[in-house]
């Protein structure tokens, strides 16, 4: 094990950070009104009373941002988290199905499926990483490990109290960046680089931001507004649920 240097950390992010920023960019780059409104429930726009063509635009928008980031960035802190392990325990990225790192400690493999919050994932979800779990413990066997493995659930962020599952244990917030850094304080220190550049990289997505919703807004009134104004919720449903 070695120690930390958070400049290694920091020096990593301001290097790195930028690919997350220019994937939000290209999450904007391609959309369709047509497409995004397809994955939105009408129906809530209605109930809210919704009377503009800009605040359905920007509802649609948000959502679709929201969810694009969530993994976005879940892709960009994983491969920060693989990065500190390698740094401490020379960990890797594994090549094996459903998982992400992989490192020893004190003579146990640890193979490890990373997710950005504690509530990632349905049952059925949930049933494939313990599949893929035991897969790799077979793959390793055959391979000839004869060591402990452990399988682990991190979640870069948030809480679960009761971190043993059975066939695996979920480490998450400080307890997963500590495990793989044996650092108690990473979980705070990384903050501070994380926001390298953020006021200039948001001005540029608020600027892109604000083009698609001028461009859809006004194509929107075009298509499903009235002449006088008003939104015509039959055309929106009909497109959204009536059979083509």
């Amino acid at each position: 094990m070695k120690k930390l240097n958070l400049k290694d950390v920091t020096r990593y992010v301001e290097e790195n950070i930028g690919t997350f920023h220019a994937k939000r960019l290209q999450s904007l780059d391609g959309l369709k009104l047509r497409k995004v409104l397809n994955r939105k429930n009408p129906y809530l726009f209605k109930a809210k009373n919704v009377l503009t063509s800009e605040e359905i635009i920007k509802g649609l928008l948000d959502a679709q941002i929201s969810s694009s980031e969530e993994t976005i960035f879940g892709d960009w802190l994983e491969g920060l988290a693989i990065f500190i392990n390698e740094k401490v325990y020379a960990g890797r990225k594994s090549g094996m199905e459903g998982i992400d790192l992989e490192f020893d400690l004190d003579g146990t493999r640890y193979i490890i499926n990373i997710k950005s919050g504690p509530n990632w994932g349905n049952s059925t979800q949930i049933r494939k990483m313990i599949e893929d779990f035991k897969r790799a413990k077979k793959i390793l066997r055959t391979s000839g490990a004869n060591f402990p493995i452990e399988a682990v659930n991190g979640c870069c962020y948030g809480r679960d109290n009761n971190p043993e599952k059975g066939d695996y244990r979920k480490l998450c917030g400080q307890r997963f960046w500590e495990f793989i850094s044996g650092d108690e304080r990473l979980y705070l220190d990384i903050i501070e680089p994380l926001g390298h550049q953020a006021k200039e990289r948001s001005e540029a997505f608020s600027q892109s931001y604000a083009q698609v919703v001028n461009r859809f807004t006004k194509e929107f009134s075009i298509e499903f507004c009235n002449d006088d104004g008003t939104i015509d919720w039959v055309k929106i449903i009909e497109f959204n649920a009536g059979n083509r």
